[in-house]
């Protein structure tokens, strides 16, 4: 690429946008083949979309026609190549959740030595890339005014612990059954300490009982010494007497977001988006049943395989035993 390492004397407006991987400082501009340019340029288009084929063809002294010829080759090369079809079950096994960050992981858990940007063109080429569905459904929301005493903000978007039952947050949502007036209630904990879902429980109705169930099976995870905080919205569930005789029966301090603040408790809202993301949107729930089973095979997923990048590669329930 001879050309491409004048750049800085010849167009400083172009340098100024265009970085060349560190890689093309090893190689000698005279031995840099047409596949190895086309390669180079693939990677670049990852990074730089902006920039167009054209340029790259100028800046690489490569031929137009030189640059798809060997694309197609590396195309068929790839269809060849083993690393497809461990990409195709990975997302297979992710039904089709995981993008390629998460996926070069899981290949680096497998042995392999990838680049995630060889990933991600694999995945493009082979039409693998997550497809995001959106839906604007009202927001289910518990608040009823001020049933019982509103508890001060103690956590105050402080999301970060170092143990595990340090914090737990919960939430309520809400599930509609398709082409149905039927709806599912979902009540979760969640320990902050790794983002695991600890206890959950499900309903037909938004009931005190719905809540209550998911603290008190939470409840039998909690040492007998211990320094809990439960965060919760202002929802009329976690104001309900029963809830804070359980939480005082247990010494746990009860901590709840300022009203309409749904970042104060955006852990908790974050796991709902991504559980509707990821297993609902875009999917037909037949019964009530059904989505039962949807969820509660969602959430064992999510606990114990699902790659969380901020807990270095691990799912939940395996970032805590490798602490452990």
């Amino acid at each position: 690429m001879r050309r491409a390492y004048r750049i800085k004397r010849k167009e400083p407006a172009v340098r100024s946008r265009i970085s060349l991987p560190k890689k093309v400082g090893r190689l000698n501009p005279e031995e840099i083949t047409h596949k190895e340019k086309t390669k180079i340029i693939l990677e670049l288009r990852l990074e730089q979309p902006d920039v167009t084929l054209n340029r790259w063809f100028k800046l690489a002294e490569l031929p137009k026609s030189s640059f798809y010829e060997w694309k197609n080759k590396l195309s068929l090369q790839d269809d060849m190549d083993p690393l497809v079809e461990e990409i195709k079950h990975i997302i297979a096994a992710s039904n089709h959740a995981y993008g390629y960050r998460r996926v070069t992981i899981a290949l680096k858990k497998m042995g392999y030595t990838v680049n995630h940007k060889r990933v991600l063109r694999i995945m493009r080429e082979n039409h693998l890339l997550c497809v995001k569905f959106t839906r604007k459904n009202r927001r289910y929301r518990s608040f009823k005014g001020e049933v019982r005493t509103i508890a001060e903000n103690h956590l105050n978007r402080n999301f970060v612990t170092t143990q595990p039952n340090d914090v737990w947050v919960s939430d309520v949502t809400e599930f509609k059954v398709a082409n149905s007036e039927e709806k599912l209630y979902l009540s979760a904990i969640m320990d902050l300490y790794n983002s695991e879902i600890i206890a959950y429980s499900m309903s037909q109705s938004p009931t005190v009982r719905l809540t209550n169930q998911s603290l008190e099976e939470a409840l039998t995870l909690l040492p007998d010494k211990h320094n809990l905080m439960i965060h919760t919205d202002q929802g009329f569930h976690y104001q309900h007497q029963s809830w804070v005789n359980l939480l005082k029966k247990h010494s746990i301090c009860q901590s709840m977001s300022r009203r309409g603040n749904c970042l104060d408790n955006s852990p908790m809202e974050n796991f709902f988006g991504l559980l509707k993301q990821e297993m609902y949107y875009g999917e037909t729930t037949e019964s009530i049943h059904h989505l039962k089973e949807a969820i509660a095979t969602y959430i064992y997923w999510y606990n114990n395989e699902r790659i969380k990048i901020k807990l270095n590669g691990l799912s939940p329930i395996q970032y805590r035993l490798q602490a452990a």
